[in-house]
């Protein structure tokens, strides 16, 4: 029992610890936060995936810009239309994040899909 308690009090404060170093790290960049570009980008270009390079994630973008360009050729742009509609839905959760809940989860942990 003392040992779980024990293990839970780790947990809490190694969580503690690097919630923190995420504040710390925010601060020092001055919030260089790509939010409202990222978010405003997937929202207008979507379908080409400018959002995912602009976040640095260019397998993502490739991706994304592959998907567009030649399964909408093939699907006479229903792709297009589906990449779309997706880059709408990824640009309003950007938005709809915290600038610091932003910053952790896409630029500092690396989250490249929603």
């Amino acid at each position: 029992m003392s040992d779980e308690k024990n293990l839970n009090d780790d947990l809490k404060e190694t969580a503690s610890e690097f919630a923190n170093g995420a504040k710390e790290t925010f601060a020092k960049t001055g919030g260089d936060n790509k939010k409202i570009l990222a978010g405003v980008l997937a929202i207008i270009l979507g379908a080409l995936g400018v959002h995912k390079f602009i976040l640095g994630y260019t397998k993502e973008g490739i991706i994304i810009l592959v998907i567009t360009l030649i399964l909408g050729i093939l699907t006479c742009g229903i792709a297009g239309w589906v990449m779309s509609i997706l880059g709408l839905i990824e640009g309003i959760i950007y938005l709809t994040k915290s600038d610091e809940e932003f910053y952790n989860t896409y630029q500092v942990g690396k989250k490249p899909w929603f």
